[in-house]
């Protein structure tokens, strides 16, 4: 199963990538305890670590939503075709993602908004596509929600020095600026209402304006949380941040405060790179927290 019904939400998982990211869990999660892995739960492989490798297993993907008669993407990957000289698995890309889109019954002009969760190279690849020699907004009649605090942050002509700039090299210029100069962004701040069911909410830590997206919906509720979660791990260890979260301890505080929500509230938790199902349940452990359960949507298999 590729969708589920949220309330009056459809939700579609669109895939871009899933297999290698060419790190091992102690240098993408260096905060992460060595047991956490070595005697990890049996969910953890294959979908999450290869256990042959020990190389983290991620997925690129879009959630396609359908809210009130509107189309929207929440983070749109890597892209195709983009010089990524610090991110060699990215570089130079050629992933069948528009055809993807389009098998789940969407074409780039339905597309009426665009959500990015925050300005990583990971997370706003196909704003563009290469029209010969010029990046140009793949989704010409949509809106894209920007958080303006990252917007601001990762814009080159503020002269912020990132703590990972090297890894988000070229990202502005032709993921982020051709859409902003296109007249397409909407830079939010603090809060935005999408629809009745559908609220963006700033959750930083990973990145300064990293966000959520809240789903409410008759008695539905989720949370599409972005980076705030790259491996399931961290639901148990959820003092264990990435190697890419510019203010660890925000991080780490953010990442408590909406799982604490989701499992107070009976949310599904939907982040942007989980493998294997997707989303989780979570519920609370203690001062940690445990999985309850996992999203119905089929699980890929580790090729581009």
């Amino acid at each position: 199963m590729d969708q589920i019904k949220l309330g009056d939400v459809t939700v579609t998982r669109v895939r871009e990538y899933y297999g290698s990211v060419e790190m091992t869990p102690e240098t993408f999660f260096p905060e992460s305890p060595e047991h956490a892995w070595k005697n990890g739960p049996d969910w953890l492989t294959p979908h999450f670590l290869d256990s042959g490798t020990n190389i983290v297993n991620s997925a690129i993907q879009t959630w396609l939503l359908r809210s009130e008669g509107k189309t929207i993407l929440v983070d749109t990957g890597v892209g195709n075709h983009k010089e990524r000289p610090y991110s060699p698995v990215w570089s130079h890309l050629r992933t069948d993602f528009l055809g993807n889109l389009s098998r789940a019954g969407v074409e780039p002009e339905d597309v009426d908004i665009v959500i990015n969760t925050h300005l990583h190279v990971d997370h706003v690849g196909w704003n563009t596509y290469l029209d010969d020699r010029t990046w140009v907004p793949t989704f010409p009649n949509a809106t894209y929600l920007m958080p303006k605090d990252d917007f601001d942050f990762w814009n080159p002509e503020n002269g912020h020095t990132p703590l990972l700039g090297r890894g988000n090299q070229n990202v502005f210029a032709d993921s982020v600026a051709p859409v902003h100069a296109a007249g397409l962004t909407l830079l939010w701040e603090n809060s935005h209402r999408i629809d009745a069911n559908l609220r963006l909410d700033l959750a930083p830590g990973h990145t300064p304006g990293s966000s959520v997206l809240t789903l409410g919906s008759g008695s539905d509720r989720a949370v599409f949380v972005g980076d705030m979660l790259h491996n399931p791990v961290q639901i148990l260890h959820p003092d264990a941040n990435s190697c890419f979260c510019e203010d660890p301890a925000g991080a780490a505080a953010t990442r408590r405060r909406v799982l604490g929500w989701a499992a107070d509230n009976n949310a599904l938790v939907i982040p942007a790179h989980f493998g294997g199902h997707g989303a989780a349940e979570v519920t609370r452990h203690g001062d940690t927290f445990d999985i309850k359960g996992w999203a119905p949507f089929t699980p890929y298999s580790a090729q581009r």
